[in-house]
C-alpha cells in the first residue's frame, strides 16, 4: 500500500467534508483515481451472488461507500490514510449529479462538439460548476430529475465526451493525482449543479437496445412515480441486472417508495431473466443498506 502524503491526505478529507456538506456523497480516492479502499471481499473462496454492495457493513464497495455523513466520511478516510483525493458519488439526490466529461484526448474536440450538439438540438448549456483536469478537460456538473436514470457512457455523445451517472463518480476538485491537481474553475465555486437541458438529457438516455416491453405489472398511482425505476430495470441485459436491480431499489427506498415498488421491481427482474431467489436477494440488501429491514 502507498505511503500517506502527509498534506495530500487531511486536504482531500477537508474538500471532502465540505462537499458532503453540499449534500454531496463521496468517497477517498487514491492518487490513481480509483477508489482508496480495496474490497473487503477480495479473499473470499466464495464470492457473495449477488455481489455485496456494502450491506456487509465495511467499507471497500467502490462507489456504494459514498456518504454525505460528516462521521462516516472521517472513517472512511482513517481506513484509507494515503488518499488523496476524493470522488462525488452521480445520480444520487438532492442533486442526482450528472457529469459531462470533456476529454483531451489527440484528435478530438470535445468541447466544440458539444457546442455543435447544442445547436443541431437547441439547449444552451446553464452556469453550472466546472471543474478543471489536470489533463485539460472540464467536468460539467449538471443536476438531473429524480425520476430519470442516467447511465454511465464513454464517447456514445460524441467521441471525447464521456457521462458519469447512476453508479458513477467524479473526482472532486481538490483531489490530487498522479497527474495534477483537480480545480474549480473560477467564478463557479459558489453554484449549485445547474438542471440538466432537457433536449440534452433526451440524448444522454440512449433508447434500449431490444423492443420496448410492456411493464411487466400494473402500476398503482403511487408507483407511477417510479416508473423510470422499473423501466431501468426491465431494460437491463446479462451482466447488468443486479447491479440495475440493487441501484434502483436502493434509490425507491431513499424516496420513500421502497415498499412500493419492491414487486414492480422484482417482475421486471425476473422478466429480464435474473434468478428470483437472487432478485429476492438484491432487493433485500437495497433495504439493508438504505437504513430498512426487508
Amino acid at each position: 500500500m502507498a505511503a500517506p502524503d502527509r498534506k495530500a491526505a487531511p486536504l482531500a478529507l477537508a474538500h471532502a467534508l465540505s462537499a458532503a456538506e453540499r449534500g454531496l456523497a463521496v468517497l477517498p480516492l487514491s492518487r490513481t483515481k480509483l477508489p482508496a479502499l480495496r474490497s473487503p471481499h477480495r479473499d473470499d473462496p466464495h464470492p457473495a451472488r449477488p455481489p455485496c454492495h456494502g450491506a456487509c457493513g465495511r467499507p471497500g464497495h467502490g462507489v456504494h461507500d459514498a456518504t454525505t455523513d460528516p462521521a462516516r466520511v472521517r472513517e472512511l478516510f482513517a481506513a484509507a490514510p494515503w488518499a488523496t483525493g476524493y470522488g462525488i458519488a452521480c445520480g444520487l439526490p438532492p442533486y442526482h449529479l450528472i457529469g459531462i466529461d470533456l476529454d483531451t484526448k489527440p484528435g478530438t474536440d470535445a468541447p466544440a462538439a458539444l457546442r455543435v450538439l447544442a445547436r443541431r438540438h437547441g439547449f444552451t448549456l446553464p452556469a453550472t460548476v466546472v471543474v478543471l483536469t489536470p489533463s485539460g478537460g472540464r467536468h460539467l456538473w449538471l443536476s438531473g430529475p429524480p425520476d430519470t436514470v442516467v447511465p454511465n457512457s464513454a464517447g456514445r455523445l460524441a467521441p471525447g465526451i464521456d457521462i458519469r451517472g447512476a453508479g458513477g463518480y467524479l473526482v472532486g476538485p481538490g483531489s490530487r493525482t498522479t497527474h495534477g491537481t483537480y480545480t474549480l474553475t473560477p467564478g463557479t465555486a459558489h453554484l449549485p449543479p445547474a438542471p440538466c437541458p432537457p433536449p440534452l438529457l433526451h440524448l444522454l438516455l440512449p433508447p434500449s437496445p431490444r423492443p420496448h416491453h410492456p411493464l411487466p405489472l400494473p402500476l398503482s398511482a403511487a408507483a407511477r412515480h417510479g416508473q423510470g425505476l422499473v423501466r431501468f430495470v426491465l431494460d437491463a441485459h446479462e451482466g447488468q441486472r443486479n447491479t440495475r436491480l440493487f441501484w434502483a431499489a436502493c434509490r425507491a427506498y431513499e424516496s420513500g417508495l421502497g415498499p412500493t415498488l419492491a414487486a414492480p421491481l422484482l417482475a421486471a427482474a425476473l422478466h429480464t431473466g435474473l434468478p428470483e431467489p437472487e432478485a429476492h436477494a438484491t432487493l433485500d440488501s437495497a433495504a439493508r443498506v438504505t437504513g430498512h429491514h426487508p
